[in-house]
């Protein structure tokens, strides 16, 4: 796949693989000329470790760095890590070791009502001059709130669901997503929310990121860092691809 870029989702699961590589994909067709839906895949190539995976696991990480011999320690410019930090430099410091430097990363995580994940995240970035560039995703509180922004009830059985919503919760949940909760067992838990709003339906889930408009997410994203999300893949992985179309087999 000559001319194609390897980009790397460091994420939770293959639900956040989905939402972060499809909104990015999103952006780069809306932001480079000559990229559109039917050519991505001569252009960037999601993957793992390797060629042959899709993304990496958070929780994959560290027997990960066992394989490659690698122990990464010390402060992030003489400061404590945050959290998040030292997991973070460990996976940079992996992908580093391998035979198959990507071109750029993604580290996608849920702050889980923690926002000081996204410093040690920053920390890592900081860290030392990488040799790829590196866009983050910190979604707040879970990656369901991201999905939330792109809901727009189809027929009067999803209308009455959202307006049985906000009269439970006190607000729009698409609007005021960041004021849900990441722990299962609350009102506000935002699994649940978008649970009741989808009836569990995938197809009908992965609308709500694919079929929106961008500028809606990004609009109602501001507080669940979907917006922030959007302009690291803007400004920090778009340039990639800001030469002229390359030739491709």
């Amino acid at each position: 796949m000559t001319g194609a870029f390897s980009l790397v989702i460091v994420c939770e699961a293959i639900a956040d693989y989905r939402v972060a590589s499809i909104l990015a994909d999103r952006v780069l067709c809306a932001e480079v000329e000559w990229i559109g839906t039917e050519t991505l895949d001569l252009h960037r190539r999601w993957q793992g470790v390797d060629a042959g995976s899709s993304n990496i696991e958070w929780h994959w990480v560290r027997n990960l760095a066992k394989q490659y011999g690698l122990k990464v320690w010390g402060k992030f410019s003489g400061e404590s890590g945050a959290p998040d930090a030292r997991a973070a430099r460990l996976v940079l410091q992996l992908l580093l070791a391998t035979d198959n430097l990507p071109d750029a990363v993604l580290l996608i995580r849920d702050s889980d009502e923690d926002n000081e994940r996204r410093i040690g995240l920053e920390q890592a970035r900081a860290e030392q001059s990488w040799p790829f560039p590196i866009a983050i995703g910190l979604a707040h509180v879970k990656r369901e709130c991201w999905v939330l922004a792109g809901f727009e009830p189809q027929g009067k059985a999803e209308q009455r669901t959202l307006a049985d919503l906000e009269r439970e919760l006190g607000f729009d949940p698409r609007l005021q997503s960041h004021a849900l909760r990441g722990k299962p067992g609350e009102p506000r838990y935002a699994k649940l929310v978008l649970h009741r709003l989808v009836g569990g339906d995938k197809d009908r889930e992965e609308a709500c990121w694919t079929g929106c408009e961008l500028e809606i997410l990004r609009a109602r994203g501001v507080k669940t860092g979907l917006a922030d999300y959007l302009e690291e893949v803007r400004t920090r992985i778009v340039p990639l691809f800001a030469d002229p179309a390359p030739e491709v087999d």
